[in-house]
């Protein structure tokens, strides 16, 4: 059997309005001090993708209008929601107030490997992603509700924070859609 590539008029897009209106996953991103403009792009993209709820900017992430990240989001801070928060412990401590669950995502003692965690259903969640050298930072980390970890077996322990937060994003998404 020949497997058919869609054209890009062929695939099912929501238009802005309708992203703005649908059901949102309940998951939050939170970037803390990302420095790559194409890291925020992408990470905007594949929140677009999972129906993110809203992304968090903080500290020295920068924020769109940006030419870089708009070169790797393709529109999509057109339509997730965001919000410039610079002191991301102070965000977290915030949405905790609000009883969203926050996650750092990180290598730290006492993490739970990814495939290990399963969200409460119902229950809202924050994803942290932190620097691309010194990650999240301690602080932040050691206010969060838990830490996840991406499971990693090769010789460098790291992925780009793009990568690691589309392999979380998808993962928490999927398991969420499986609890509904």
């Amino acid at each position: 059997m020949e497997n058919r590539k869609l054209k890009n008029s062929e695939l099912i897009r929501k238009s802005t309005e309708e992203f703005k209106s649908a059901e949102k996953t309940p998951l939050i991103v939170i970037l803390d001090n990302v420095r790559s403009l194409n890291n925020v792009g992408s990470i905007f993209r594949t929140s677009d993708a999972f129906l993110i709820e809203k992304i968090y900017l903080c500290g020295i992430t920068a924020t769109p209008p940006h030419k870089d990240i708009h070169k790797t989001a393709l529109g999509a801070t057109e339509t997730v929601a965001w919000e410039y928060i610079e002191d991301a412990l102070e965000l977290v401590k915030k949405l905790q107030e609000e009883n969203v669950q926050v996650y750092a995502v990180e290598q730290a003692e006492d993490s739970t490997f990814l495939n290990a965690f399963t969200p409460q259903k119902g229950q809202k969640c924050a994803l942290v992603f932190g620097n691309e050298v010194k990650g999240v930072q301690q602080k932040v980390v050691s206010a969060s509700d838990g830490v996840l970890e991406i499971p990693q077996l090769g010789s460098k322990h790291s992925l780009n924070i793009a990568v690691s937060a589309g392999v979380v994003l998808w993962d928490v998404f999927s398991k969420m859609k499986a609890l509904e």
